[in-house]
Formats: C-alpha cells, sequence, structure tokens
C-alpha cells in the first residue's frame, strides 16, 4: 500500500499563492461613430468616406460604411423608404455579409444624394483625411471582433 511517505503537512510557498493583479484594462476611448456620423452628415466627406471605403478593397467595409452614410442621411429605415426597397432587406444589405445586386446599391446611394462614377486608375487622387481613415480602421477592428 502506497500511502504518505511522511505525515509532516505539505508547506506551500509564498510564489505558488494565486497572485492578486490589478485591472488593467485599457482606459475607454470615445466613440468614434457620433463623430463620424456627425461628419458624414456631409455629402462630400461621405462620398470620400465611401471612397475610402471602395479603395480598402473589402465589401464588408463598403458595406458598413455605406451604413454609416444611411444612417447619417436619416437612418437606415429612411433611407430604404426613399431608395422605394424593405426596410429589413437593406439593413441586411448593408451589413457585413450584405451582397447587394447593382440596382440596390445605386437605390441607396441615390437615396443619400451619392452616385456611383467610374474613373481611369492613374487619375485617381489619395484624398484620405483623418476621419476616414479613423472611420475604416473602426470598421476593420468591429469586423474583427465579431
Amino acid at each position: 500500500m502506497m500511502g504518505r511517505i511522511s505525515n509532516v503537512p505539505k508547506t506551500i510557498s509564498k510564489t505558488t499563492k494565486p497572485v492578486r493583479r490589478k485591472n488593467r484594462a485599457a482606459a475607454p476611448s470615445l466613440p468614434y461613430e457620433d463623430s463620424l456620423i456627425e461628419s458624414l452628415k456631409d455629402r462630400n466627406e461621405a462620398a470620400a468616406y465611401l471612397e475610402a471605403a471602395i479603395e480598402d478593397g473589402d465589401q464588408a467595409v463598403l458595406m458598413l460604411a455605406l451604413r454609416h452614410v444611411a444612417q447619417a442621411q436619416g437612418g437606415v429605415a429612411e433611407i430604404a423608404r426613399r431608395a422605394k426597397l424593405t426596410r429589413e432587406a437593406t439593413y441586411k444589405m448593408l451589413s457585413k455579409v450584405g451582397n447587394p445586386a447593382l440596382s440596390s446599391l445605386t437605390a441607396v446611394l441615390a437615396a443619400t444624394g451619392l452616385r456611383l462614377s467610374v474613373m481611369p486608375v492613374e487619375k485617381r487622387q489619395k484624398k484620405a483625411t483623418a476621419t476616414k481613415l479613423v472611420g475604416i480602421k473602426a470598421i476593420k477592428a468591429e469586423l474583427q471582433a465579431a
């Protein structure tokens, strides 16, 4: 029969006790969406923001950027009404998994006061402002967190 070799209680050193750590959570940052939505009320800012999202090349980024523009221009439900689309279909289209038909995309853009445009590659200008870059980075972080 195998038993304890010694009757002396086992001592535990201080280093094996659990260490209480201070909460080292990052300080909360200011929400970017409020200031972003406010800046996207300007159609020129909205157009530049969507252009930056298109240049990023990620469809999910573009759909969430378009949702931000829709929120700034009266809300997704209002944009759906102006575009003559159902509210549910518009919310789905403007989600990160949205895959709108060209007719739906152009209808939503028209409802926000914007339109699609094509330009030669060599004449494109980088117009990235701090607001656009912060917004695109925030969308990417949101997508990665989901």
